[in-house]
């Protein structure tokens, strides 16, 4: 079975890049499941239910978010009715939405997806760690092919992830920073494991952002606006290949196409 995670998708040249080039990943790769990381896809912060039903008209099986989840008010009664789309579950109880899904492809295969955010330089959440052993010996308890979205500012707190949860899951894939790294792996168990799939959107960018309004943030440390890249755009994202009897991950491989 081939599972795609799209990294974060970011502003209009993002939906765009992932339109032109996702039909093509997909016939290429012989997909079974693509999850899109969804969180700046509405002018770089948050997800709007417009964007939301775009993302999955392109091709998205599953939708997950992260710290910019509420920053597009719309996408609330979302949350609450539509199960393919995922907020992170380490959220309040009282959150609209939830954290999980069980996605089923077209071969009928179950697939869950569980979408969590970091605490170390982010929000004081719940305990991800917890949560996610909640998750496994609960809904997902019977299901042996798992992909964990772990949106992270921290390495470490990604990489302590991926250890406590290898074995018992079939992919940790990292979210967030928007910069993909090279240190994709098949862990001990047969866990896949990335730290970051990086960004689908602007290359010529500070992480999707216009380079001179980052760097004036920066260098003024005044809250301008956001202000989404223009130029090339590519797609990144992470191919994982799992053994449906076992749950096991046999490859993972960092997929890089840019759109001409």
């Amino acid at each position: 079975m081939n599972i795609l995670m799209v990294g974060d998708v970011f502003g209009a040249p993002g939906r765009r890049c992932l339109k032109s080039l996702l039909p093509g990943l997909r016939q290429r790769l012989a997909l079974d499941l693509v999850v899109v990381n969804g969180e700046n896809a509405s002018g770089g912060l948050g997800l709007s239910s417009r964007v939301a039903d775009e993302l999955f008209s392109y091709g998205a099986g599953v939708l997950t978010t992260g710290n910019h989840v509420w920053r597009q008010r719309d996408l609330v009664p979302m949350l609450e009715s539509e199960p393919r789309l995922l907020r992170p579950a380490n959220y309040p109880q009282d959150a609209p939405g939830r954290g999980w899904t069980l996605a089923e492809t077209k071969s009928g295969r179950r697939v869950g997806v569980i979408n969590l955010e970091g605490r170390v330089f982010m929000n004081p959440l719940d305990d991800p760690f917890r949560v996610a052993d909640e998750i496994l010996a609960g809904p997902l308890r019977k299901v042996k092919i798992i992909l964990v979205d772990m949106h992270c500012e921290a390495t470490s707190e990604k990489q302590a992830m991926g250890r406590y949860l290898d074995g018992r899951v079939s992919a940790v894939l990292g979210t967030h920073t928007h910069v993909p790294t090279a240190d994709e792996r098949i862990l001990a168990g047969g866990t896949a494991y990335q730290t970051d799939v990086g960004l689908t959107g602007p290359v010529d960018s500070v992480i999707g952002m216009d380079p001179k309004t980052a760097t004036h943030r920066l260098r003024t440390f005044r809250p301008l606006p956001f202000k989404v890249a223009a130029g090339p755009t590519a797609i990144n994202a992470t191919l994982v290949r799992v053994d449906p009897e076992t749950g096991k991950a046999t490859k993972i491989e960092r997929i890089y196409e840019a759109l001409t």
